[in-house]
């Protein structure tokens, strides 16, 4: 009868457990930050793990499959007490219990954990020390840091090797993957992307690889529930500047408020931007469905033109943050006209593409206020086109979430002649924002998801041509 028991428990405890190591692994396997995610989101706490149903799959890696084999250990020890000592039904609490029980079996991991990362981390310290030639360019920021270094790459690569840490490989553990797995003896220059969701994040990166030179291409509200306030979001991105030895370079994006605001008195920056004080400055921008073209002048005189499928202001602007850079190590403004012009759009990154005689600016992988402006701006460009917006809103703002989606209603407003907010809680502030900006009603429509929104918006007809913006996704813990 036991073993009955435990069969019928398996059939809803196992998708359970899945979904609650789905969702840790997220939370980048942070006990605080999964306590957080279970005390904002009690409904999707027992919900049962789809893969067919996810965006981003649970990666079974051998951190994932040790903590699966300690919860497997505590869901067995658990079951056989209760078998003993109770009522073989009593077994079923064990289902109300599982995320207390990832709790406890991730804090037994945790040296486990702690000592497997340091063999990693020091096999990652010892290879770059077996490369003294190697020099590594560090790029943090609330946000534009994986465009920048993805145009930088390509920039750096028109003279020498480059390597860089792919996709959103940011964390520590990302950044020691990279080398382990990707570094090779003719690597002359190492791009590292430094995320941060907590203070001292960058700085733990920035003791394993020793950055020469820094970027900081943003700052802003993003991560707020984690970081507690702006200015611990400074301080974090700061850490990269405070690794860069004496001598180094510190590239700044002056076209950010924030950062003139907490790095204005700052010494040795090099510039870039759209103002006249920058040193490497952006100008004669005009930009269209088919790209971007615009100028940008060094501090030594030099002047190039460049023309890139990417989309928008802030493209010009990456690609001027990216050219800073590779021309400080010696590329010149006219050797990377041909590389700016082979630029691909990094993947949902105002990537534009061509669906069913659509437009799509496919910007789903934002998430923060600043980029959410910059592709409205970009939206705006499509004069002649249906202007769409399909969003689900910004997440992760702390205090200030509802007030930026609201705010994203509003300006969503100005832009747009259909609003399609995904989700009805997550529609709320943009209906009210875009409602209080005078948006006629009839041009609102909330969606139960993306298929449904998606449906809708082939469905209108407007007499012109469509240019839809997909701005931002929630990620399967939202």
């Amino acid at each position: 009868m036991t073993i009955l028991f435990a069969i019928i428990y398996l059939l809803p405890g196992i998708p359970l457990v899945l979904h609650l190591v789905h969702m840790f692994q997220q939370e980048s396997y942070k006990i605080p930050s999964f306590m957080t995610w279970m005390k904002t989101h009690p409904g999707r706490v027992y919900a049962p793990y789809l893969p067919g149903k996810v965006k981003k799959k649970l990666v079974f890696t051998a951190r994932v499959k040790r903590l699966l084999f300690c919860i497997a250990l505590l869901n067995i020890c658990g079951g056989v007490l209760i078998s003993v000592f109770m009522n073989p039904w009593a077994m079923f609490l064990l289902l109300i219990l599982e995320p207390c029980l990832l709790l406890v079996a991730a804090w037994i991991m945790t040296p486990v954990e702690k000592a497997v990362q340091k063999h990693y981390i020091n096999d990652a310290a010892r290879m770059l020390k077996d490369a003294p030639k190697l020099e590594i360019i560090g790029v943090t920021g609330s946000f534009g840091k994986t465009s920048v270094k993805f145009i930088l790459q390509e920039l750096m690569s028109v003279k020498y090797d480059t390597l860089m840490t792919p996709e959103s490989y940011n964390t520590t553990m990302g950044v020691v993957r990279t080398i382990r797995e990707r570094l090779r003896p003719n690597h002359r220059y190492f791009i590292c992307e430094m995320g941060a969701r907590n203070k001292g994040d960058v700085k733990e990166i920035c003791d394993l690889v020793h950055p020469a030179t820094g970027v900081i291409t943003a700052l802003g509200p993003q991560h707020l529930e984690s970081f507690g306030s702006l200015d611990v979001t400074a301080a974090s991105k700061h850490e990269l500047f405070d690794a860069v030895p004496e001598g180094g370079r510190k590239y700044v994006n002056w076209d950010n408020e924030l950062i003139r605001k907490y790095y204005g008195n700052e010494k040795g920056l090099v510039k870039y931007g759209f103002t006249e004080e920058c040193d490497y400055r952006v100008f004669d921008v005009s930009a269209g469905s088919s790209g971007t073209r615009f100028r940008v002048t060094g501090p030594d005189g030099e002047e190039a033109e460049f023309t890139t499928a990417l989309l928008g202001r802030h493209s010009a602007l990456n690609i001027a943050g990216a050219a800073a850079v590779a021309n400080g190590y010696g590329v010149s403004l006219k050797e990377m006209r041909s590389a700016v012009r082979m630029l691909k759009s990094v993947p949902h990154r105002l990537e534009l593409v061509r669906r069913n005689g659509i437009s799509i600016i496919d910007d789903a992988y934002n998430s923060n206020p600043q980029g959410c402006r910059m592709a409205l701006d970009t939206l705006s460009l499509f004069t002649d086109d249906l202007k769409i917006i399909v969003t689900p809103g910004m997440v992760e703002l702390g205090d200030r979430q509802y007030e930026e989606n609201e705010l994203l209603g509003r300006e969503a407003a100005e832009v747009c002649d259909y609003i399609v907010a995904v989700g009805r809680k997550q529609a709320e502030p943009i209906r009210a924002g875009a409602m209080a900006a005078g948006f006629p009603e009839d041009r609102l429509y909330t969606a139960e998801d993306l298929k449904d929104a998606m449906s809708y918006v082939y469905a209108l007809q407007g007499g012109r041509s469509k240019a839809v913006l997909l701005e931002n996704d929630l990620t399967d813990n939202y």
